[in-house]
């Protein structure tokens, strides 16, 4: 079995790969491919059809994405929607080109309306109207679900699409003004205390609520899904309505979420909001039901998973700091 995994530089892409890597280790026969970007720009249609012709996987896990926080995407929202509309048409497309019948797509909660009833279900899909300061990343987003389920309906392929929640851990983007909330929240408060700063700031009112998890968990749910026999996939999903939400299934709000943080780095002062920035969707919390039928739940809480990513960030933050 060839599997090519791409993105797997990315948080979530490391992490399946790191369980694919010790599923060989502990003795099944497979042969797992990977390109930095450098060796393969999957914008880049020829470039994508010459690999894929060349390798011939067997199944392909599609990780690759331009993400970023919510500053990245109200700053570059051409490159956001191209970008990542390229990298679907042209893994999916070629993927198929070549032959390969399997196929796992990663997106992102963001494809839901805004104003989504909550906690938000796979049938809320194209219901209403999206969050504006991202939509053209969940427009992508929603395209490679679609494409996914036309190929299947089409060309009777197995190409399956998962839908994450906020996520975080090892290897995230901790930047200061592209990364997502968690990781923001670690640097700025590790920072504060480094330099004895007795105020902290955050974006928006701190009353949205968001559920997070832990990238370990996502790729382990990632693999469930992909490794499940096709009828109970099926079974499970519709033609046209076949994505599955993994998300932990509770949610915090930020304010909450900033003052676990603060506790965690030891961020002694005081915690403020500011009003006049951008809050984004009100409430963004999954219906896990449909994973939890099949049989899979997350099991890393919230405040372990927040220790075990900032003592991450300690240990790797020469290789990253700008």
């Amino acid at each position: 079995m060839k599997i090519y995994v791409a993105g797997h530089r990315g948080m979530v892409g490391g992490a399946i790969l790191r369980r694919l890597e010790a599923r060989r280790a502990a003795g099944e026969d497979m042969t797992i491919v990977t390109r930095t970007h450098s060796e393969l720009d999957l914008s880049n249609q020829q470039a994508v059809r010459d690999f894929m012709g060349d390798e011939k996987p067997d199944q392909v896990i599609l990780a690759a994405a331009k993400v970023g926080g919510i500053v990245a995407n109200n700053s570059y929202p051409a490159d956001f929607i191209y970008e990542n509309l390229m990298i679907e048409c042209n893994v999916i497309h070629q993927a198929f080109s070549a032959g390969v019948r399997k196929l796992l797509q990663l997106g992102s909660s963001c494809i839901y309306p805004k104003l989504a009833e909550q906690p938000m279900r796979e049938d809320a899909l194209l219901t209403g109207v999206l969050e504006p300061t991202n939509e053209p990343y969940a427009i992508a987003k929603i395209a490679g679900i679609k494409l996914c389920e036309s190929y299947n309906r089409q060309h009777n392929t197995d190409y399956r699409s998962v839908m994450p929640t906020n996520l975080y851990g090892p290897g995230d983007n901790f930047h200061p003004e592209n990364s997502h909330v968690l990781p923001a929240l670690i640097r700025r408060f590790h920072e504060a205390v480094q330099n004895g700063t007795d105020e902290v700031m955050i974006w928006g009112t701190g009353t949205p609520r968001r559920e997070f998890l832990h990238v370990d968990d996502m790729a382990e749910a990632s693999l469930f899904v992909h490794d499940l026999p096709k009828d109970a996939y099926d079974a499970n999903t519709e033609p046209m309505l076949s994505h599955i939400n993994v998300g932990s299934g509770t949610d915090i709000s930020i304010l909450d979420l900033a003052q676990m943080v603060g506790e965690v780095t030891g961020f002694t002062g005081q915690i403020t909001t500011d009003p006049s920035k951008p809050d984004g969707t009100p409430r963004k919390l999954m219906d896990v039901s449909r994973l939890d039928n099949m049989g899979w739940s997350a099991r890393i809480a919230l405040a372990d998973g927040v220790r075990e990513t900032y003592q991450w960030f300690l240990d790797n933050q020469d290789t990253f700091r700008r």
